[in-house]
């Protein structure tokens, strides 16, 4: 196998896309935030951009995953509205098209938008309806100019609280209407799935497609528990390494659980930089993907949180292209990984990477081109 020669950012950005773990109050635009916070009043650390993305950015490498998810603080609040979580969903769509996203799923929690017993707040369908008309007009603007993009929305319920069964009624009502799954998101220790079991237990039964969070101690437990309750895609599932030795030539000798995910071809949604972030791994060179990528696990790279974290979905896999020198079809592997384990039906994932994904790294080829 031939390591990827030094390849310009443009090919990654060129290259067809899948990004399937994305929130969407953690990829807001800093000048939608300033413009935001001016017409609800809210006060932000900073106003000056450059200032004000500092910020998202030490909270992220503070490898402190409580100062991370502080800096939501200076995000949600903003998205209390429906015209501000269409506005902020149709940019993403617009933002991931112009990195050469193709297809995106997007998640989000809406009961962080509509709270209980507050007067006229947003209700979790005003929620919803909101996200999905965002999604959809920005993919219809970026696709009129030529980046064609599709988006579908995950809905996210909080562990910490008590809504879940809410939220995942909520899924099963707009199944087929923009939804395309269930996850269950925000602090995972001492919040295992097993105590939302009735709510996925009604995401199931409602056909209803499950990715659950499983990322911070205990990881193996938390990764095992997600799959006894029906998790179809682990989110992050960074902490699987923990399942693993790694022999002297870097390969993996999986354990039971690894072997489990492995073949079943289970899709883990990491998110190197975050992953390092928040402190599961030390540096990006110690991260699994790439091993995990040649072990033959249903590796994925994603985004997690793009403004917090500062990445794209084009720099995200540069930098694990680079880190453990990926050839061009192994970065190809990657994305065929993510088309195959979206949430569309069969057809669209075969077409998705016979029709786009493979025609489309075939073109960008460094040994052709």
């Amino acid at each position: 196998m031939t390591a990827l020669p030094h390849a310009s950012t443009d090919r990654f950005v060129a290259a067809p896309k899948v990004l399937l773990h994305d929130h969407l109050d953690g990829g807001l635009r800093p000048t939608t935030i300033v413009e935001l916070a001016d017409e609800v009043g809210h006060r932000l650390p900073a106003t000056d951009l450059d200032e004000l993305v500092g910020y998202f950015r030490r909270g992220a490498d503070s490898r402190d995953i409580i100062a991370y998810l502080d800096t939501f603080a200076h995000t949600v609040p903003l998205l209390q509205t429906a015209a501000a979580l269409e506005r902020v969903a149709a940019e993403a769509a617009l933002d991931l098209a112009a990195d050469g996203v193709v297809y995106a799923e997007v998640r989000f929690a809406p009961e962080l938008h509509a709270p209980v017993g507050v007067d006229g707040a947003l209700t979790p369908d005003d929620a919803v309806e909101a996200v999905v008309a965002g999604f959809a007009r920005g993919a219809a603007e970026a696709t009129a100019a030529g980046a064609p993009i599709d988006i579908g929305t995950i809905v996210c319920a909080m562990r910490t609280e008590a809504r879940s069964v809410e939220i995942a009624e909520l899924a099963v009502r707009w199944r087929d209407r923009g939804v395309v799954g269930f996850d269950l998101a925000g602090a995972e220790t001492g919040y295992p799935p097993s105590g939302h079991a009735d709510a996925l237990a009604i995401a199931r039964r409602g056909l209803v497609r499950l990715t659950i969070h499983a990322s911070e101690p205990p990881g193996l437990e938390l990764i095992a528990d997600a799959l006894a309750h029906g998790a179809e895609r682990i989110g992050h599932g960074v902490r699987l390494v923990e399942d693993c030795e790694r022999r002297p030539d870097g390969t993996l000798e999986l354990g039971p659980l690894a072997r489990y995910v492995r073949d079943r071809q289970i899709p883990l949604e990491l998110c190197p930089s975050c992953n390092v972030q928040i402190g599961a791994v030390p540096t990006i060179a110690d991260h699994p993907v790439g091993p995990f990528l040649r072990a033959g696990l249903r590796a994925t790279v994603n985004t997690d949180n793009r403004l917090m974290s500062g990445v794209s979905p084009s720099s995200e896999l540069r930098l694990v292209a680079e880190t453990f020198g990926l050839s061009w079809d192994e970065v190809a592997q990657l994305q065929r990984n993510a088309a195959s384990a979206t949430f569309l039906d069969l057809d669209a994932r075969r077409r998705l990477v016979d029709d786009v994904i493979d025609p489309g790294f075939a073109a960008l080829d460094p040994a052709r081109t």
